[in-house]
């Protein structure tokens, strides 16, 4: 048999995120609230594994970088999207600004950040900037292009899109982190960076320093014109991101299952019975289901939704990633402490159908928003369906505005 200690060797260096939720409430109100397991928060630079982080006030991380060091390009790019191949080695030789963004479509933090983004081209992009954004794929389907081309299209991202499949782009920068940016020099070459979300007018601010360096003029362009989302201020602390899969529920930071059952071996089809001893840190299921390196994944088709995942969530808001298994649509339901969900506490992709049931259409692989309430509380949180296509990738959860 393969026990958990075998396992947590094996798997010891598998990606997992770092929400920044849990770095900035941690620091405000002294608490671990979503960080991978460890009772205190740790910073991005005392993390080894590649990590999403975000801010969730004015806390974020900005490094300087040796500008001595070789070149820094986009290498070994699998497709390009609004646009043709580029390099920025020729973007600053034709004296532009190349501001390089490490994202992922998957990722809330990286998400939250696409409307500065958006703002910083519209801006500048006729003032010397050209804004790169380097997908680098946490999961296997995030490879698609097909994939990436619709999340783009939906989130409104105009600027080049260069799939960085195989993380050759990552790992020639050397970044950990999504998001991560990268701000490059006709004079300086790599200069600036930050990780994760907030410090918008700061990095604004770099960006129109380099152009001024450059020669460009920015002067009758106004900074900081997107307003950051609100935050709950009765949130206190927030449930840490979940993952379904057992390459990061193996990590020996992971254990995002409140099952033991989970842990007696990989890709293993199980009968599960929820013991309702719910922790808000983790996700229990009921009936039958499959733990894969990536998901977790309902394993029968049955003609009632009578099995579920569930959580119980601190947080205002809850996204899931889902991707189906097979071709098609199918419906997951959601319920909010066995109840169905009211229109006030349902996110963006949330539908009901003519008797009051809440649920979400999965038709494609991506992050659905399925919960945003009017304030801060906790929930008992599951999701159901009938078919063995459901499967279950990660949860985020926020404390702001907007869903997120």
């Amino acid at each position: 048999m393969v026990t958990l200690n075998n396992i947590l060797t094996l798997n010891s260096l598998t990606t997992r995120r770092f929400t920044a939720s849990a770095v900035s409430l941690a620091i405000v109100f002294a608490v671990a609230c979503g960080s991978s397991d460890t009772v205190t928060a740790a910073t991005p630079e005392e993390s080894g594994d590649q990590t999403s982080v975000a801010a969730t006030g004015a806390t974020a991380t900005t490094a300087p970088f040796n500008r001595s060091g070789p070149a820094l390009d986009v290498v070994r790019i699998a497709d390009w999207i609004n646009s043709e191949p580029l390099s920025i080695q020729q973007q600053l030789d034709e004296n532009n600004v190349v501001l390089v963004d490490f994202w992922t479509y998957t990722c809330v933090n990286c998400i939250r950040t696409l409307p500065f983004l958006q703002d910083w081209h519209k801006k500048y992009t006729d003032r010397g900037l050209v804004i790169i954004g380097v997908h680098s794929p946490e999961f296997e389907f995030e490879k698609v292009l097909s994939n990436v081309e619709n999340a783009v299209e939906q989130e409104g991202v105009v600027w080049p899109v260069a799939l960085d499949s195989d993380m050759a782009t990552w790992n020639a920068f050397g970044n950990r982190f999504w998001p991560a940016k990268y701000l490059l020099t006709p004079s300086d070459g790599l200069g600036y960076s930050h990780f994760g979300e907030g410090g918008y007018v700061e990095t604004e601010n770099e960006i129109r320093k380099a152009l001024e360096e450059a020669g460009w003029d920015v002067s009758d362009i106004s900074v900081g014109t997107v307003n950051n989302s609100e935050r709950d201020l009765t949130a206190t602390r927030i449930t840490r991101e979940l993952y379904g899969g057992y390459e990061r529920n193996y990590h020996a930071q992971g254990q995002y299952s409140g099952d033991e059952e989970y842990y007696v071996a990989p890709d293993l089809t199980q009968l599960y019975t929820d013991d309702f001893n719910y922790r808000p840190q983790q996700f229990f299921l009921h009936g039958e289901w499959t733990n894969t390196a990536e998901a977790i994944v309902h394993a029968r088709n049955t003609e009632e939704a009578i099995d579920y995942i569930a959580v119980l969530m601190e947080a205002r808001s809850a996204n899931v990633v889902v991707q189906p298994q097979q071709p098609g649509e199918f419906r997951v339901y959601a319920t909010l402490d066995n109840l169905q969900m009211t229109p006030e506490e349902a996110g963006d992709d949330i539908e009901f159908d003519e008797e009051g049931n809440s649920y979400f259409l999965v038709d494609e692989a991506r992050m659905y928003r399925v919960v945003e309430q009017p304030q801060f509380s906790e929930r008992l949180l599951k999701l159901s369906s009938t078919t063995d296509s459901f499967a279950v990738f990660a949860y985020t959860f926020g404390i702001y505005d907007g869903g997120f």
